[in-house]
């Protein structure tokens, strides 16, 4: 038997600790950018979108000094349906020593029914009373709602927008909107920021007014769900000898005896997914636009096609809104809400900031080894067939 070390580093780290079921089903935000920019205007510096499925791309690589540069590479990519978001409200926050505090929000007159089922749990046998004595006060006395506007403008360093998503948009079959905040940045002062959320309320906002094609962004989701699982895939501990009895994977020793209890530093079984986790630094390679035919098209690839497979997204459909295309993967099943959030990290590689030069998009189906990239192509190539 060879020499064995008496010491390594611990397996699985303890900084996704606790592993147990998020509470965040969307994505939630913790940071937000630092609004440190002068000169900008005012902006908003998230959005929400539905994770549709993935396809690749090819790419011409434009990076002197790589064995790629000039040479073209086939890139998996992520596409995320993004409908517009409509702004409900504007939150006012007071910088303290213990961090922010809310001052106070106001409301847009008028709420959608969709959004109003997030506040019930039963909509259904509910009186469906939400806002409508804050309606009714808002419309007798518009006075009380510029009184908050200019608490929050006299008061506040940090505003923020409630937005929240259309779910009739999309065919889920869920009619419950998700609700959302979203910090305003930019503008000369916090008045102006307070009056250009005030001015987008009840107005649908699109990807393309936040978001720009090869910005690099993050994204805030939460992971597909494993169930419960052991420790060998949950932590990757070593798995015990062969031969050992009661089961080899396993951990062989879960502590000492005193203190006389497990240390929560030990690996055990659990839940495994289903955590909320933050990526950095995904690029947009596209955004595409509901209703353009040739979304998909490329200056190399001529043929007029959308940005959906043959056959649809396996577990999603087709996409019939706005959209954008992410290179890589990220977290989250299908049809799963996912947040976009301007970089937190300024992007400093190279692959971050040279030319996209898209040169194809592939449409072919994903429920096989897809041959076509269009059902005309298909139609062409199989000729005339049997009813």
């Amino acid at each position: 038997m060879s020499h064995r070390k008496y010491e390594a580093p611990r397996h699985g780290s303890l900084q996704f600790s606790p592993r147990k079921r998020t509470k965040h089903h969307h994505g939630r935000i913790r940071a937000f950018p630092r609004d440190n920019k002068e000169g900008l205007p005012c902006h908003l510096t998230a959005f929400m979108g539905f994770k549709a499925g993935m396809t690749h791309v090819c790419r011409e690589i434009e990076r002197p000094g790589s064995k790629l540069h000039k040479k073209e590479a086939v890139e998996a990519v992520t596409i995320v349906e993004t409908p517009p978001i409509v702004i409900v409200g504007i939150v006012g926050y007071v910088e303290t020593p213990n961090g922010l505090r809310t001052l106070t929000t106001v409301w847009a007159n008028h709420l959608d029914d969709s959004v109003k089922r997030r506040f019930y749990k039963n909509w259904y046998r509910s009186k469906k009373k939400a806002f409508t004595k804050y309606a009714k006060k808002a419309a007798e006395k518009p006075q009380d709602i510029e009184f908050e506007l200019n608490r929050i403008k006299n008061n506040c360093t940090v505003v923020r927008v409630l937005c929240h998503t259309q779910m009739r948009k999309l065919n889920f079959r869920r009619k419950v909107a998700d609700l959302f905040e979203v910090q305003v940045n930019g503008g000369a002062n916090v008045a102006e920021k307070v009056d250009f959320g005030k001015k987008l309320f009840e107005q649908e906002v699109a990807v393309t007014t936040v978001f720009n094609e090869g910005e690099v962004i993050d994204i805030c989701a939460a992971t597909k769900g494993k169930g419960y699982h052991g420790v060998i895939s949950r932590w990757g501990v070593t798995k015990l000898p062969r031969k050992t009895h009661r089961g080899l994977r396993k951990v062989a020793c879960i502590g000492a005896w005193h203190p006389a209890r497990v240390k929560t530093t030990v690996p055990r079984a659990g839940q495994r997914g289903y955590h909320h986790r933050t990526e950095i630094n995904k690029r947009i390679l596209r955004i595409g636009a509901k209703g353009d035919e040739k979304s998909a098209s490329t200056e190399n690839d001529l043929t007029e096609k959308g940005i959906t497979p043959m056959g649809g997204f396996p577990h999603y459909g087709v996409v019939n809104e706005d959209w954008v295309l992410l290179k890589g993967c990220i977290a989250g099943s299908k049809r799963r809400p996912v947040t976009m959030r301007k970089s937190l990290v300024p992007a400093t590689r190279r692959s971050h900031f040279e030319p996209i030069n898209l040169k194809f998009i592939d449409t072919s189906s994903k429920y096989g080894h897809g041959r076509f990239q269009t059902a005309e192509e298909k139609q062409k190539f199989m000729g005339t067939t049997k009813a």
